[in-house]
């Protein structure tokens, strides 16, 4: 008798009942569709967090399942953001020129309009001219599959050539780092065709959207919770079938799995593309919501905070994952936002917007030392309780 997915994997019905409850909970107390009772700036905040949660979903696929650790997701993150930014920053920038040049008494043209959009654009890095890799910035169905293509190729094209060499363990490491580091030292520069340092801004406000703030950021809010549900069900799906079961082998005794007639290779080269473009899907919810990308969300140490993030979790556990980055995040923005107080010693005062970092690492070295199963593993400890 076949059993259904869900009867197998009880904790993905368990962990999309906690969302939905969580997703209604807040939607009620939001400015934007409930009682007021959540700031629209929480709101964000909380749209973020989800989409955070999702890469960290990515990010334990490809680590905590497959045991390779990519200290370079961030970039497919950010890759993605960059793509649907495009279209945003264009599409804005268009209606302000269009509605400035309709004032004056001759219509303007079509190169006119293109023209000053341009200028806004580019202006900031003495240019005005698009970039070849605006041609379609003008196009939202474009721009949304280039949020996949872009980071696809890129993942399949890196992939590729590492896992064909059988680049593994710490060396595998440092060449994803090196392809972070490399991509966000070239957005840094001017002629990049994204406005180097200055990145892409205004990505908050939706193009001929006449809502609130306070309304479209539940919609992202909204999409976000969809986004990290089925990222999880995909996730959960894979891992539970027989290609969970080799990913896992890969994992534990990778030299066994093509003794056994694996092709090994292209096993990591799915996995490293799959997550690299549910990585992009997560920046381009998580981007708008913050309202600007610039490469220096790219660079290698958000990789390693990612990497960090699903430690803490309890990697191998896909909802470990999720709870980590979740932690992590609100705890982050509790610690740097200022709502820590500072703690007076004397002739030294601790304050947290400082140390917050200090305490991460601390936080992952006692992990790792103290807990390797992470927060995730204290489920585990329930299970035992309750047989008992």
């Amino acid at each position: 008798m076949r059993t259904s997915f869900i009867a197998k994997n009880p904790s993905v019905l368990f962990f999309l009942l906690a969302l939905a409850a969580f997703t209604i909970t807040v939607t009620i107390l939001s400015e934007g569709f409930g009682i007021g009772v959540i700031s629209t700036s929480f709101i964000k905040t909380l749209g973020k967090t989800l989409c955070l949660c999702l890469i960290a979903v990515a990010m334990d696929l490809v680590w905590g399942f497959t045991g390779i650790l990519s200290l370079g997701h961030f970039a497919f993150f950010g890759l993605g953001g960059y793509m649907i930014g495009m279209w945003l920053m264009y599409e804005r920038t268009r209606l302000i020129v269009t509605e400035a040049l309709m004032q004056g008494q001759i219509p303007p043209t079509e190169v006119e309009i293109i023209d000053g959009i341009g200028s806004q654009i580019f202006g900031v890095v003495g240019s005005n001219e698009f970039p070849l890799i605006w041609s379609f910035a003008d196009s939202l169905g474009l721009q949304l599959l280039l949020v996949l293509l872009v980071p696809g190729i890129l993942a399949l094209v890196f992939g590729w050539l590492a896992f064909r060499s059988r680049v593994t363990g710490v060396y595998l490491s440092i060449l994803t780092q090196a392809m972070t580091l490399a991509l966000a030292l070239y957005l840094f520069q001017n002629d990049s065709g994204l406005r180097g340092n200055n990145g892409l801004s205004g990505l908050q406000n939706l193009p001929g959207v006449g809502a609130s703030q306070a309304v479209v950021s539940m919609w992202f809010f909204l999409a976000s919770a969809l986004a990290l549900a089925l990222g999880y069900m995909l996730a959960a799906w894979i891992v539970s079938g027989k290609f969970g079961s080799v990913i896992r082998g890969i994992r534990d005794n990778e030299t066994r799995v093509r003794f056994l007639g694996y092709s090994v290779e292209a096993f990591k080269l799915a996995v490293f593309t799959l997550t690299a473009c549910i990585a992009a899907i997560a920046g381009a919810l998580y981007y708008p919501q913050a309202g600007i990308i610039n490469p220096a969300e790219i660079v290698p140490i958000a990789s390693i905070y990612l990497a960090v993030w699903v430690a803490i979790g309890g990697r191998g556990r896909l909802y470990g994952a999720v709870i980590g980055a979740g932690f992590v995040s609100l705890i982050s923005t509790w610690f740097t936002g200022g709502q820590a107080p500072d703690i007076a010693l004397g002739i030294y005062t601790i304050k947290w917007v400082d140390w917050w970092l200090v305490l991460l690492g601390l936080s992952f070295v006692g992990v790792t030392l103290f807990a390797p199963k992470g927060i995730g593993g204290l489920f585990d400890l329930f299970k035992k309780g309750s047989k008992t």
